[in-house]
């Protein structure tokens, strides 16, 4: 029985050349390269190069591979903070981001809003590192970019880091305004669960560095220092995930073919045909009402009882919505807008829903 179009916010649509990118690697053995050989050297450097290249990362930028995003918010708080962080939380991800600060023995701040809203000012943080969540996965709640951006100004002296783990590689980031970035990508990238991927500046090295001089511990392997060592070799400091890495060079190489530029339009588009349709549906509405925050990556829908049924009509279509996150499980759905999501299935999603009358 054939797949249907998989809309939920992660693992997602897989891109539509990792089938074949997966064969290709079968054949060739990547899956069992050494990755303390040359040919593994020349996969990394294309993938990073790549990466570089469709996002518009500066070259003295590193990017390092983990085995996830969430693995990147331990390594953040263990090398980047001595004392105190203060995280920007407006639903369960960015949460969870402050919360492992706590587990981890700092002293983290927040400034909270309620789920489905965003941040209407900045306010002075004395702090070591600012923490914001670009595309809140569990709410739908997208920060403007210049938001972010804007904190660099008023907060010369801290670590500015994002997750952009549901939003890449749709927003175009101005690199001289953040210092680490990260993602995963079984969500915008289009690939099997099973590798994060961590982008940041020399700042951030300068922190790490400073931090184990005083004999702070910032972990073992995964430190930046130990990352970033391997990473100017092209090199990873435990083997990693060969496959993944391999594969992620090879979708960015489309997605360059494809243009990135048209990958961000047709985005806009997909987002504004079903943000059109629920704001007219009877029965459905957005979850996310201020427009300014709205994610064009993934739409929340706010489905009340009609939860259930929404999704069995949907599914009986052979389109699969996400589920409502947490608490908002039975009262909500969630609909991934990737580059793996084509105008056409987005045309089909907005016009079976549509027809749903309860």
């Amino acid at each position: 029985m054939k797949a249907g179009i998989n809309f939920t916010p992660g693992p997602s649509q897989l891109y539509f050349t990792v089938e074949d990118h997966i064969r290709q690697a079968f054949r060739d053995g990547i899956p069992s390269l050494s990755h303390r050989t040359k040919k593994f050297e020349k996969i990394y450097q294309h993938t990073t190069n790549g990466i570089k290249h469709v996002l518009g990362i500066p070259d003295h930028f590193h990017i390092v591979f983990t085995s996830s995003a969430t693995e990147v918010w331990e390594r953040i708080i263990q090398n980047l903070v001595e004392e105190r962080s203060h995280h920007f939380v407006n639903g369960a991800f960015s949460k969870r981001f402050y919360e492992t600060a706590l587990q981890l023995n700092r002293k983290p701040e927040k400034t909270e809003v309620p789920e489905g809203e965003g941040f209407k000012s900045i306010e002075n943080q004395q702090t070591e590192l600012i923490a914001l969540t670009h595309n809140e996965t569990s709410t739908g709640v997208m920060l403007p970019l210049e938001f972010i951006h804007a904190f660099k100004e008023s907060h010369p002296n801290a670590l500015i880091t994002v997750d952009a783990v549901s939003s890449l590689p749709y927003p175009r980031f101005d690199f001289t305004k953040i210092d680490s970035l990260y993602f995963s990508v079984q969500k915008g990238f289009g690939l099997p669960a099973g590798l994060g991927v961590w982008i940041l500046n020399d700042a951030c090295v300068s922190k790490a560095e400073q931090l184990q001089s005083k004999g702070i511990s910032i972990g073992s392997y995964h430190s930046i220092p130990s990352l970033v060592s391997h990473a100017l070799k092209n090199q990873t400091p435990e083997t990693p995930n060969v496959l993944s890495i391999y594969v992620l060079g090879k979708v960015v190489e489309d997605m360059i073919r494809r243009g990135i530029d048209l990958i961000r339009k047709e985005t806009d588009y997909k987002a504004a045909i079903l943000y059109q349709a629920l704001q007219q549906h009877e029965l459905i509405k957005p979850f996310v009402q201020e427009k300014t925050f709205q994610s064009k990556t993934v739409i929340v829908a706010e489905t009340g009882s009609h939860t259930g049924k929404i999704k069995s009509f949907l599914e009986a279509r052979g389109l699969s919505p996400g589920d409502g996150y947490g608490k908002a499980k039975a009262s909500q759905l969630r609909f991934a807008n990737f580059p793996a999501h084509s105008k056409e299935t987005f045309e089909l999603l907005v016009d079976t829903l549509a027809a749903y009358t309860g």
